[in-house]
């Protein structure tokens, strides 16, 4: 597999499973947290880390579950309560209100998933409550000594650390926020292209339908090069009998046949199922001679080639009327006419035929 592809895969798995990833990474800070704490002696926040640790391993699985409201809500509250409790124990200068600014990416990016038109006011109030619970904190304790003194060395490691939680919430964060949107790019742009080729397709057999098949014939029409194309009409010979014989899936079945037989033969043609069971064949560069001997050659191969339906061996032939480009000729409409007609004549007398001239 190429390291491309790994890339790929794994970005999209970090945007499909961004929550979990949350909650993991809030579960791993607050180890961290306690360690440090622990050898500070800080016990009353390594109690309280441990406690936000079982928070956090209880909304890894909720996550896994699927309940991702009060997981969103836990962090909120958690994160909140830690910040306030932390700068009481041990200072302002310890940096434990960093811990605030790394959940506001989580709230406005969880929180567009989670609410939907007037309820995103939700996510603006909820900023509004964090941004007011900090600056209750930088009044209250920025200059008020804290509970617990540090050394200075672990403080600065405290400092450190939630500046780097910050810095990388806010870059982590942006960064699945622009690879969603282009997932979400790609996303949409191939469900164009497959409503597109929807358009301009039959569904059954993978062919030009006549809306995509008729912008073909007009354009080669209407280009200054010089114009050297014929058209086939080709028609499968009593296909409403298949039908009423052996049911509307063997029916399904020869078209898809006889279909693929004739894309495999003319891979430089535009090929249309026009309607039913007929087919029109768009033969660019091809002068009349070139293009009867290369659909007589189509019509034997069709003919020696039966179709087998649940162990019968069916027999099918199609009926062809061919034309050439001519210069009188106003719309494709008015080509596709003409060998739809010799088509019908060849119907008239035999089947399994080709029918070029009037």
């Amino acid at each position: 597999m190429k390291s491309r592809e790994i890339i790929g895969k794994l970005l999209h798995f970090m945007v499909d499973n961004t929550f979990l990833f949350t909650v993991a990474i809030m579960c791993l800070v607050h180890v961290v947290l306690l360690m440090i704490t622990w050898y500070a002696g800080v016990f009353p926040l390594t109690l309280f880390n441990i406690l936000s640790v079982i928070i956090y391993l209880v909304c890894i699985f909720l996550c896994m579950r699927g309940h991702i409201m009060p997981v969103y809500m836990s962090i909120i509250i958690e994160v909140s309560i830690y910040s306030t409790i932390a700068v009481y124990y041990i200072g302002w200068k310890s940096g434990s209100y960093n811990f605030l600014f790394s959940i506001v990416p989580i709230i406005i990016y969880f929180g567009s998933y989670l609410f939907k038109g007037i309820r995103r006011w939700i996510i603006v109030l909820t900023l509004a409550l964090i941004f007011n619970l900090y600056a209750l904190l930088y009044i209250r304790y920025s200059n008020v000594n804290p509970v617990f003194e540090m050394p200075g060395t672990v403080r600065n490691i405290m400092m450190i650390f939630s500046s780097f939680v910050m810095f990388f919430s806010v870059v982590f964060y942006s960064s699945i926020y622009i690879i969603s949107s282009e997932i979400e790019m790609m996303g949409l742009e191939l469900t164009n292209k497959q409503l597109s080729a929807d358009a301009s397709e039959d569904a059954l057999t993978g062919l030009l339908n006549r809306r995509g098949f008729i912008p073909r014939v007009e354009a080669l029409m209407q280009s200054e090069k010089p114009k050297h194309f014929c058209v086939a009409f080709c028609d499968i010979d009593n296909f409403k009998l298949i039908n009423d014989t052996y049911g509307h899936d063997c029916g399904d079945e020869v078209l898809r046949h006889v279909t693929s037989l004739i894309k495999n033969e003319m891979r430089d043609c535009d090929i249309c199922r026009w309607g039913g069971e007929e087919v029109v064949i768009l033969m660019k560069d091809y002068d009349v001679a070139s293009a009867k001997q290369k659909i007589e050659a189509l019509r034997k191969l069709i003919a020696s080639s039966p179709v087998v339906f649940f162990n019968k061996r069916i027999s099918v032939t199609i009926t062809i009327g061919l034309t050439k480009y001519m210069e009188n000729f106003r719309k494709a409409e008015d080509l596709i006419k003409i060998a739809d007609e010799r088509m019908y004549y060849g119907k008239q007398h035999g089947k399994n035929v080709l029918v070029f001239e009037d």
